[in-house]
């Protein structure tokens, strides 16, 4: 069987682990031995074909709709590197000004489903996966319900939001679980004072650590909820990392729960995160291992693919759909002047002026190392990630 390169997603890798080599394709993890590779680290022609042959280069076709809504771009909390603040606090206190302000309704929900009806259609697809997102989505509680509850008529099969969880209740977890949420992620900041010191209250500048861990417990019992929790790594809590995961494992239920370790990058308007990834991998690794012993999941390592949302042009298989009905390729614009590409109403807008304005996930998400240091940190962490989960059976 010859191999075919169309069949190709582009992102495969190759990585050598310890006693091994580790190959990520768009069908899986496949472990292969030195007689798979050449001296150099080269597929050979015909470990190639061989994993042409079990569906490792096809690329999976898209099953649903990736369909993202800010249902507020308010946000309670006032942290300083937040890709949607325009500038810093003058004051230097928790109030940097923000994106315009805007508040899902009723008559935009109508326009957003008859836009996201003809996407679908569009594209061939019968199911819908909604992310709720802000802002601070719980900000808007009323229009985070009633989307769920008419996104039914549409196939909606699943949903999860990306929230702060100061503002989850029990009462309004067990009632988004009902219309469909499954997951939520949660952001901490380092162990409780580094995160009481970055994720403040917008109106009093207090802490927010111990109202999260609450909520989350608190909702936990309520509804049938998974959580990510990303926890954001800059030099400002990088050595409260490995005292914030024993902290939660204590607090909250692993087995629940997922730990997602994500640097920041010089995305915020006149922040900068110093940490350089020479100073990670170590950490990285240590904190990976140290979740997984406690019974916590991590992020399983994979190919590079596209975005379903940004990665192909026009939203072919994804939307993002800011409060007022305006549309971006990708949640890091929404919401923001002159980064639209059309309106729910309208449609995509088309021509180079909306070219232009279209970028996928990171695009704006600046980091002061080359690409090059970037991928090496992400392949040495990955790798030990696998060879971790290849010894301890969990692979």
């Amino acid at each position: 069987m010859s191999l075919d390169q169309a069949t190709r997603t582009g992102g495969e890798r190759l990585l050598r682990g310890e006693r091994n080599w580790w190959f990520l394709g768009a069908g899986g993890i496949v472990r292969l031995g030195s007689r798979h590779v050449t001296p150099d680290g080269t597929l050979l022609p015909e470990t190639e074909r061989w994993l042409d042959e079990r569906g490792m280069y096809a690329t999976r076709p898209v099953r649903s709709y990736a369909l993202t809504v800010l249902t507020s771009t308010h946000c309670n909390l006032g942290c300083g590197y937040c890709f949607q603040n325009t500038a810093q606090d003058p004051a230097g206190g928790s109030r940097p000004p923000r994106i315009a302000r805007s508040r899902l309704t009723s008559r935009t929900i109508t326009s957003v489903l008859d836009f996201t009806e003809r996407q679908m259609a569009a594209a061939g697809l019968e199911r819908l996966r909604i992310l709720l997102f802000g802002g601070e989505p719980l900000l808007n509680p009323r229009g985070c319900l009633e989307l769920l509850e008419r996104a039914a008529d549409l196939g909606q099969s699943s949903a999860w939001m990306i929230s702060n969880a100061t503002l989850l209740t029990p009462r309004l977890a067990h009632q988004l679980s009902d219309l469909g949420l499954d997951s939520v992620q949660v952001t901490f900041d380092g162990d409780r004072p580094d995160h009481d010191r970055i994720r403040i209250g917008r109106a009093d500048g207090g802490g927010t650590f111990d109202t999260i861990v609450r909520n989350v417990v608190q909702a936990s019992e309520a509804a049938p909820l998974r959580w990510t929790l990303r926890v954001n790594v800059s030099q400002e809590n990088f050595h409260g990392v490995d005292s914030l995961i024993g902290r939660l494992s204590a607090a909250l239920d692993p087995a629940r729960c997922t730990l997602y370790f994500a640097r920041v990058g010089d995305v915020g308007i006149g922040y900068a995160n110093d940490l350089h990834t020479a100073e990670l991998s170590a950490a990285f690794i240590r904190w990976q291992r140290r979740a997984l012993a406690l019974g916590f999941t991590v992020s399983r390592p994979g190919a590079r693919r596209p975005c379903t949302t940004c990665g192909h042009s026009g939203g072919r298989y994804g939307a993002v759909v800011s409060a007022d009905g305006t549309l971006a390729s990708c949640w890091e614009t929404a919401g923001k002047p002159d980064w639209e590409v059309g309106t729910v109403a309208d449609g995509y807008r088309s021509g180079t002026k909306a070219d232009d304005r279209w970028v996928a996930c990171e695009d704006l998400y600046r980091y002061d190392e080359g690409a090059r240091a970037l991928t090496e940190f992400r392949d040495t962490v990955d790798t030990a990630l696998l060879d971790h989960l290849a010894e301890t059976g969990r692979l």
